[in-house]
């Protein structure tokens, strides 16, 4: 089986204005260089958008209906101070979560190893009913409850690496003990939550890291933290909201991780869902804002995923 990748040109349609961090050339980059040969075995699939039932099942009909309220037919508006909207926002919103709900029912259906969703919006800051940090819509959340809904899935492991802590999927899942929220991320650092005494139901992980930490607090925190949360959990899937702000090179952040350090615990996550999942994995895109160390680091992920 191969590894499928997700997106929509509707994602390059979300345009948050000039100088505004998280821009249209953030998925352009990463799309790049995925058209190289060495990806060529991806089974590339353009994402559904999803469907409003999907959505409701983490976000509040209320909150659902005040995101297309907000929508603009011209220009530019906001869900909060960072969160820019254009007319393009709202189909580029239900495509990056649908790609997500897509991918899981593929890799739970068998008919790819593993996805990476390449899209935009990110997702991981938006709560039940809250807009925040770039996020309109919880993709990874989205997903989750897709697997738990419809596949009847009973415990299900997402790992956050985004340098910044996923307060909208933990703020999702605390109360839910079918899902396993873990996260490394810098903190002090927005969004001000992931502190290790965050534990919702003994099932929320956190693994804060200080600034300007490097490859060797990383990688000691997912061996002595993460992964062997994730192990004991014994997922039917893992999925990752794949962030990769924490490059050294990343302007909204302090960590100094390296290429190598995304591609290491990509392999590590695969070893371990072959182990316990049948190597079911379903990754989506999130943070990274430098470009250069954006893509490279992406698709360092994602090879990692396709020769798993």
């Amino acid at each position: 089986m191969t590894t499928g990748l997700y997106t929509h040109r509707a994602c390059l349609e979300h345009d948050t204005g000039h100088g505004h961090p998280e821009r249209i050339q953030r998925l352009q980059a990463v799309l790049r260089l995925l058209d190289d040969p060495i990806y060529a075995t991806l089974e590339r699939r353009d994402a559904p958008a999803a469907s409003r039932e999907q959505l409701a099942r983490v976000h509040t009909e209320a909150y659902i209906d005040e995101v297309f309220a907000a929508i603009p037919s011209i220009g530019y508006g906001e869900l909060d101070g960072d969160t820019v909207l254009s007319p393009g926002s709202g189909e580029a919103a239900l495509r990056a979560a649908g790609a997500v709900t897509a991918a899981v029912d593929a890799v739970i259906g068998g008919a790819i190893k593993n996805a990476f969703c390449a899209v935009r919006p990110p997702g991981h800051h938006a709560e039940r009913d809250l807009a925040m940090g770039f996020c309109i819509f919880n993709n990874v959340a989205i997903g989750a409850a897709q697997a738990i809904a419809v596949h009847g899935l009973s415990r299900v492991a997402i790992f956050d690496f985004d340098v910044h802590h996923g307060n909208g999927t933990q703020h999702i899942f605390a109360a839910e003990p079918r899902v396993l929220y873990a996260s490394t991320h810098q903190s002090p650092l927005y969004p001000g939550t992931g502190a290790k005494s965050e534990k919702g139901v003994g099932n929320i992980v956190n693994a804060p890291l200080a600034p300007y930490a490097g490859s060797e607090e990383f990688r000691d925190a997912c061996e002595t933290i993460i992964l062997p949360a994730i192990e004991k959990f014994r997922p039917e899937l893992i999925m990752i909201s794949a962030g990769f702000d924490a490059h050294r090179a990343d302007p909204l952040a302090s960590l100094e991780l390296e290429t190598e350090d995304f591609a290491w615990i990509t392999d590590e996550l695969v070893k371990l869902a072959a182990e316990c999942c049948s190597g079911r994995i379903v990754s989506t895109l999130e943070g990274g804002y430098d470009l250069n160390a954006l893509a490279e680091s992406a698709t360092a992920h994602v090879y990692a995923l396709q020769k798993g």
